[in-house]
């Protein structure tokens, strides 16, 4: 029942939080950040007590299944593997401290504030866990409609542009998605009489190579919508520039993720064969993604903004190591999932710690921050060599891998995608130089991180370097889910 406890726990804390709102306001926020630190104890006494399970076995951690509607043949599923309990530890990290950063900023409707935020955290939860595929859309759509509250009521001056753009795209994509859903519901029940949502079920399908193609469109464009891939991440720079920071913070570190889980969970095991045809388009729109994402990121003025396109860029590692087909690329592209979520998260935050400070996104009104604010800038420098990619440190360990392998499957689109890293160390360091560096353009006095921002700050420096030091934590967690999806490609060369 550990699974159902983590989805309850996050959702009675949203509703206490709303309910506490009106008769103790200051006790919100500590609801908030115990439920999400509950959260963190289960998902580590999942990982510390795990099966130690043998190469290849296909099992699942835990599994829970009880009967919904079966009528319609919906259960309640929920499941994990390695790759799940990462993902889930990963969002358990970033809530709580998305939790911590929303300490002082947020001043009005606190109560609702914080239950939009836990059932965010509950709906990308149910989305690594849930193996109906009904009940994997129904919290996929959970986790769409609390963010879109989140931006559009504690966002900046263009925030329901923004919320409706983020809307719009996540909604459209999700309604493609429901309709392959139902086609392969109902192919089942008309291959076998028994219609089920189930996810083993459904694998059994005999889908034909025509119609596998127009399914998998259905699931790709909803993923690759949340990932995102050029040239489906329009919705992204306003979102995060809109977003306060916790959302800035979740929408980086935790909603891109799902995009590319979904890829890796559904769309490569039910439609092997399609897969391999479109791996070629999938790793030419990914490298198009490094480098135009990186060029946009160079040329913003808005440092929101600028950290958001370097999502897209970076994403776009995530779209070519999966395409690659190989344990080694898959091994890099969990790794960048789970990096790119802490190194760019801590970028999100600096940015609105800043922000809260000098009360402009605006770059070019920065500069000389260093001189008045060491321990920030010291991080900053910390988390900006994480984004450009620099040894010793968790992003490095990820792109490299990617690269590596996809070298072997096809050579000029990596070689192409290599130059992605080159133009991350311009944006990179554009970043530094206009914000903590050159000539102090501020006046007055300009407080350094307090007490509970080094808190914040410091657990992400950890976390970001341990991976950098030490990522079999993560390969053995997640060794044999990888060799489980990439055994069906492992022997295809994209010419």
């Amino acid at each position: 029942m550990i699974l159902i406890m983590i989805i309850t726990t996050l959702l009675l804390g949203g509703i206490l939080c709303w309910l506490f709102d009106r008769w103790a306001p200051d006790l919100v926020k500590w609801i908030a950040l115990v439920s999400v630190l509950t959260c963190l104890v289960l998902g580590c006494s999942l990982w510390i007590y795990k099966p130690d399970l043998p190469i290849n076995a296909n099992t699942w951690l835990v599994n829970y299944q009880a009967s919904w509607i079966p009528t319609f043949g919906i259960g309640f599923h929920l499941a994990i593997d390695g790759l799940s309990l990462v993902l889930l530890l990963l969002t358990f990290f970033l809530g709580s401290l998305a939790v911590l950063c929303s300490w002082n900023e947020i001043q009005q409707r606190v109560g609702f504030y914080f239950f939009n935020l836990l059932w965010t955290l509950a709906g990308i939860c149910g989305v690594f866990m849930a193996l109906d595929l009904f009940l994997f859309y129904f919290f996929w759509e959970i986790m769409l409609i609390p963010m879109y509250f989140l931006i559009s009521l504690w966002g900046d001056n263009n925030r329901r542009y923004a919320a409706f753009k983020f809307f719009i795209f996540t909604q459209v994509g999700g309604l493609l998605m429901l309709v392959a859903i139902l086609a392969l519901y109902f192919m089942h029940g008309a291959q076998t009489g028994i219609y089920s949502f189930d996810y083993e079920s459904l694998l059994t399908t005999s889908i034909r190579p025509s119609t596998a193609r127009w399914l998998l469109l259905g699931f790709m464009i909803a993923f690759v919508i949340k990932l995102p891939m050029v040239p489906f991440h329009n919705w992204l720079p306003d979102a995060h520039s809109e977003a306060p920071t916790a959302g800035s913070l979740i929408l980086a570190g935790l909603l891109l993720k799902t995009g590319a889980y979904g890829i890796i969970r559904f769309v490569l095991p039910f439609f092997p064969q399609a897969s391999i045809e479109v791996a070629w388009l999938a790793m030419f729109l990914g490298v198009v993604g490094i480098v135009y994402g990186a060029m946009l990121a160079f040329a913003q003025t808005d440092i929101k903004r600028l950290i958001a396109y370097t999502s897209v860029s970076h994403m776009g590692f995530v779209l070519v190591g999966i395409f690659a087909f190989r344990e080694m690329a898959m091994q890099g592209v969990i790794m960048q999932m789970i990096t790119h979520g802490i190194s760019t998260g801590a970028l999100f935050l600096l940015a609105g710690m800043i922000k809260e400070r000098l009360h402009t996104r605006d770059i070019g009104q920065m500069g000389g921050l260093w001189t008045s604010m060491p321990a920030m800038g010291s991080i900053a420098m910390i988390f900006t060599m994480a984004s450009l990619g620099l040894p010793a440190l968790g992003n490095f360990i990820a792109e490299f891998l990617i690269l590596m392998s996809a070298f072997t499957v096809n050579v000029p689109l990596t070689i192409i995608a290599t130059l992605g890293l080159v133009f991350s160390a311009l944006y990179s360091l554009r970043l530094m130089q206009k914000v903590f560096l050159g000539t102090n353009i501020s006046e007055r006095h300009i407080n350094d991180l307090s007490i509970r921002e080094i808190i914040i700050l410091s657990s992400l420096t950890i976390a970001i370097v341990l991976l950098g030091l030490y990522p079999q934590l993560v390969f053995d967690m997640t060794r044999n889910v990888v060799l489980q999806f990439v055994s069906s490609g492992e022997s295809v060369v994209i010419n």
